[in-house]
């Protein structure tokens, strides 16, 4: 919650493809309902949505 308030850069651990991926980024848009979050990649800058479910672990910069 803080890092979507807040806008601070945090690292995304999830899973895709059956491999665990770390990236970092910032947090956009959260719909716990839905199943859905949107997050704005640091390197290339693109929005990516994601499955609340496919998330691992959120940490701060």
């Amino acid at each position: 919650i803080e890092a979507l308030h807040t806008n601070k850069q945090v690292y995304l651990t999830y899973y895709k493809r059956g491999q665990c991926i770390t990236e970092t980024g910032f947090i956009q848009f959260v719909d716990s309902l839905g199943d859905l979050f949107i997050f704005i990649d640091d390197v290339f800058e693109l929005k990516n949505k994601m499955r609340l479910s496919e998330l691992i672990d959120v940490r701060l910069d």
